[in-house]
């Protein structure tokens, strides 16, 4: 068996990651969740358009004559600095959270290889050991009624 990944945290550590994770929570509070209709509603910005966003507001920065106060020139170029703040930081936390989920991955794989091998043995030296209810028990995980029983089943109305 291939052991991926070895970890274990102590108390100590889980209660200094919770702690660190509620910071990060509340100092991000005021992140928004968007409904995917309003996503859809959004005008997005991707990197050309970022370009063309950021000489715009330069330049009407530039050019305070031509602004008109409902156009919020100051929200938007607070809506920047926020967003070139916010990126590098999610930009980690996403690449942990990408880390993460590949290491719940590779446990979860360590873990049922060794269960696979250990239900293997149990096949092979059950008998001799009384385990042969234990490892029916156990092998009811890998009944499955036969492919053409599913096929009737789904076949047959409601």
């Amino acid at each position: 068996m291939k052991n991926r990944v070895s970890l274990s945290f102590s108390s100590e550590d889980l209660a200094a990651l919770d702690a660190a994770l509620a910071v990060v929570e509340q100092k991000l509070s005021s992140l928004v969740s968007l409904t995917p209709p309003e996503v859809r509603g959004l005008a997005k910005m991707g990197e050309k358009s970022e370009v063309f966003c950021r000489s715009v507001l330069q330049v009407l920065e530039q050019n305070p004559q031509v602004v008109t106060p409902a156009l919020g020139l100051g929200e938007a170029n607070g809506d920047l600095v926020a967003l070139d703040a916010l990126r590098p930081r999610l930009r980690r936390l996403k690449l942990l959270t990408t880390r993460g989920e590949d290491t719940l991955l590779a446990l979860g794989a360590d873990v049922m290889s060794a269960a696979l091998e250990g239900y293997a043995l149990l096949k092979v030296s059950g008998r001799a050991s009384g385990l042969e209810d234990q490892r029916r028990e156990l092998g009811s995980r890998f009944n499955r009624a036969s492919r053409r029983e599913e096929d009737e089943e789904a076949a047959e109305p409601a």
